[in-house]
């Protein structure tokens, strides 16, 4: 006998076409930010705030930026799973809505006040960041609402999909050539050549796009672009205010989400001419500062979450950074920040690595102690197959960790060394005792990273720079010999007193002697030298291969201007040094036996004037000849005098008819550098004051096992 099933069993097996999913009627808590569902013509909005009491979403219209058009407040019962709060709306209930922010209020932490329901906070997720007409900075500094005058996230439905169709990710390696730039400093200048209302901005960048072709460049370094406060006084960007927007100030156009689409195509142009796109990312801090900085986002959603706190009352904020914060990376939801933001540049604009500022905050426990061994967030990143393979390059200090090398969590890493650019300076300056140290910076730096058997590090991880954004230009480090920051407005105290720099005997670049600046462009050429011929992966700032000036100033942070603008002008006056760097650069990639994965190791031999190096305390002269065979390529002797007399090499392989001369950094243009190489006519060589001679020796010359 068989019973008839019950109504209620044959009605809920009939497919309900009006019934709604939870994450319907809830809202879904991933992914975090504000995410069009194209299917259901709704939006889900997510954000993470672990000790709020409660959220309200607030909705604004383009023609009312103060009063919003629609709030929502959230249910904790119905809109919060965890520590994130979402909701889903139909573009039907957002009607005119354009712009997004939220509201939260809790009890703050007893070290900080954050939590302030008055104040309009940004979707640290948020994509597009719009900033009012009443845009003020100072209103998120003080007490009371801020509604009108507070950055809001811009709600971009219908953004239109890219085509990245036949766009190729190139990759380099013993011919890389990282060039660090300014995304608006490059073009800026009127006489940059750029068209006026492209100047400065992402599409300015591609229409240099040929010189830097021509120069030889094949990494380009972008200084930070991502979205920060217009009222910070940042010019250089590492006051970061959201980790996943483009700067919009950097776009030609300023309409809602156009910056993505300047940016993707400035992208784009740079990988159809072989070259890489690397951004230099601040993660450590937030342009919200300490305790008297902006509530702007992070500090409003959950300050003691995000931040790493200190233990003294009048600085609650623990400040590794030197910029007020340090945000705190042993919270798992800091790295997801973290590893989505590096994943959005990544599938979003292709971009081909990063480069991480202050990265030593990343293996910062919460009290502030080093974890020098598993810092999670590094293997976090090497185990996602797409950031994993990038080039993932770290400044492997903060204010209070130098971790330099095998110092440093990301052992697969390339790291900017520090080392390398100290060493060289104070060599080629004429400081006594440095050949020995000068020696290891050319063979590739295995004292900081070492390929032993427990370690198996690779020479090209040594970032090897002279210059950077953070210092002297390579000009004015031949020709200050104190630092000229008094246009900062800080009394000339920012900036680094440690610069290794000489002005060959005259202060400026004013009513400069003769002499004295013939003898700054042969310094200027050593440094080009000894940079593009050692081992590891060279970078050098835009503007140096013309001899580019801030006037003695090497801490232009604020100084949106002529000081911190390139100056093309110098390109036209100073042709025989871009002469000089593009052949220097065109000669290392012809020689990949230069940049290897590996050391050198046998295949070098090093000498001095004569037979033996000399490694004294007064020396200030090395020489050496590396052996291509193995690599396929010619041999390479190098000859570098520091000192202030001649002195006469004795050229200590082969015999003289075997080599020419390539490089003669005393000599003028284009004799500095003969593409065709003139025949040595004696086993022996003059090498003038404060120069570097480079001779080479065709393969077939000569039979090596």
């Amino acid at each position: 006998m068989m019973l008839a099933e019950p109504d209620y069993l044959a009605e809920a097996v009939q497919p309900l076409e009006a019934s709604r999913t939870w994450a319907q009627t809830e809202g879904s808590p991933l992914p975090l930010g504000v995410t069009w569902i194209e299917e259901e013509q709704a939006f889900n909005f997510a954000v993470h705030a672990e000790h709020a009491e409660s959220v309200t979403l607030l909705l604004f219209s383009a023609s009312d930026l103060v009063n919003a058009l629609l709030t929502f407040r959230f249910d904790f019962l119905r809109n919060k799973s965890g520590r994130v709060w979402h909701c889903r709306l139909p573009i039907t209930e957002i009607g005119e809505a354009s712009y997004y922010a939220y509201s939260v209020s809790g009890q703050s932490a007893s070290q900080v006040h954050s939590f302030d329901p008055q104040k309009v906070l940004l979707d640290p997720y948020t994509k597009c960041v719009f900033f009012p007409p009443g845009f003020d900075r100072k209103a998120a500094m003080r007490e009371g609402p801020n509604a009108g005058r507070a950055p809001l996230g811009a709600l971009t439905a219908h953004r239109p999909n890219f085509d990245w169709s036949g766009d190729r990710s190139p990759h380099h390696d013993s011919d890389a050539i990282i060039y660090e730039l300014h995304v608006k400093g490059f073009t800026k200048n009127p006489n940059s050549g750029v068209d006026p209302s492209r100047a400065g901005t992402y599409a300015g960048l591609v229409e240099k796009i040929p010189y830097l072709k021509e120069l030889g460049v094949t990494i380009v370094e972008l200084m930070p672009v991502y979205q920060r406060d217009p009222h910070e006084g940042d010019y250089w960007g590492y006051m970061t205010l959201n980790f996943f927007a483009p700067h919009a100030q950097y776009a030609s156009t300023r309409d809602d989400d156009e910056q993505h689409i300047e940016f993707k195509k400035m992208v784009q142009a740079f990988h159809e001419a072989g070259i890489e796109v690397v951004l230099d990312v601040v993660y450590n801090h937030t342009c919200e500062g300490d305790h008297r900085g902006p509530i702007y986002s992070f500090k409003g959603f959950d300050a003691a979450g995000y931040y790493m706190l200190s233990s003294d009352p009048a600085s609650p904020y623990a400040n590794y950074s030197g910029t007020g914060n340090t945000l705190n990376f042993s919270q798992p939801h800091v790295r997801k920040m973290v590893i989505d933001s590096l994943r959005y540049w990544k599938q979003e604009t292709h971009v081909d690595g990063f480069r991480f500022d202050l990265a030593s905050v990343f293996s910062r426990n919460e009290n502030g102690s080093l974890n020098w061994g598993h810092a999670p967030i590094f293997s976090e990143i090497a185990t996602d197959p797409e950031l994993g393979t990038l080039r993932l390059i770290a400044e492997p200090w903060d204010t209070g960790a130098y971790q330099l090398g095998r110092g440093f969590p990301g052992v697969t890493w390339l790291q900017w060394n520090g080392r390398f650019r100290d060493d060289v300076r104070r060599f080629v300056k004429g400081d006594s005792g440095m050949v020995p140290d000068v020696m290891r910076r050319v063979y590739g730096s295995d004292d900081f990273f070492p390929d032993k058997r427990s370690d198996a590090y690779h020479a090209y991880q040594s970032v090897n720079y002279v210059t950077s954004h953070d210092g002297f230009t390579l000009y004015d480090l031949v020709s200050y010999g104190r630092k000229h920051n008094w246009a900062n407005g800080n009394q000339n105290q920012d900036g680094t007193d440690d610069n290794y720099s000489w002005n060959c005997g005259h202060e400026g670049v004013e009513s400069v002697p003769p002499a004295v600046e013939a003898l700054r462009r042969q310094q200027a050429k050593n440094f080009c030298s000894l940079l593009l011929l050692s081992n590891g992966t060279p970078m050098f700032r835009a503007g140096d291969e013309f001899l580019n000036t801030q006037f003695g100033n090497n801490n232009p942070y604020n100084q949106d201007n002529e000081i911190g603008w390139l100056d093309w002008d110098q390109l036209g006056a100073n042709e025989d040094i871009f002469r000089f760097f593009k052949c220097m650069i065109a000669f290392r990639k012809a020689h990949p036996s230069i940049s290897r994965s590996r050391y050198w190791r046998e295949d070098v031999a090093w000498y001095g004037v004569g037979r033996t190096a000399d490694l004294s305390n007064d020396s200030r002269s090395l020489a050496f000849c590396l052996h291509g065979a193995s690599q396929g390529d010619d041999d390479i002797y190098v000859m570098i005098n520091a000192y202030w007399d001649e002195l006469k090499f004795e050229v200590q392989e082969g015999t003289a008819k075997e080599w020419k001369r390539i490089v003669d950094t005393t000599l003028p243009s284009p004799g500095d550098f003969c593409v065709h190489g003139v025949p040595l006519e004696r086993a022996s060589y003059a090498v003038a004051p404060r120069s570097v001679v480079v001779l080479l020796r065709s393969g077939k010359s000569v039979e090596r096992s």
